[in-house]
């Protein structure tokens, strides 16, 4: 895979997680506040985890790709392979906190 194709993926895995919560619990409190409807909350979840799966999935490639390069080599490998490892935890992070609102939110609204 090209060096820019594993930048992109890698920028998508950092920063993918946390725009997706952040659309998540935005949207969702206008969901809620306009009628706690349950099926337009349980939907935007799994819509949501979709794309935080995706962004760990990405996060596990440049991983797999760079993981000759060492999180303190210089260049755009090490930087790569650091920014990888910290989006590859932050994204189970960001997963349990998609699933926690969205069982929470069921629960409320329900």
């Amino acid at each position: 895979m090209t060096r820019v194709r594993l930048e992109a993926l890698q920028w998508f895995a950092l920063l993918g997680g946390p725009l997706a919560w952040t659309v998540d619990h935005v949207t969702g409190y206008f969901i809620a506040t306009a009628g706690c409807s349950k099926g337009p909350e349980l939907a935007l979840g799994f819509a949501v985890a979709a794309v935080v799966l995706a962004a760990e999935a990405a996060a596990l490639l440049v991983l797999r790709e760079t993981q000759s390069a060492g999180k303190d080599d210089p260049g755009p490998w090490g930087r790569m392979q650091f920014f990888a490892q910290a989006a590859a935890l932050g994204n189970v992070l960001f997963f349990v906190i998609v699933v926690l609102d969205a069982v929470g939110t069921a629960y409320h609204c329900g």
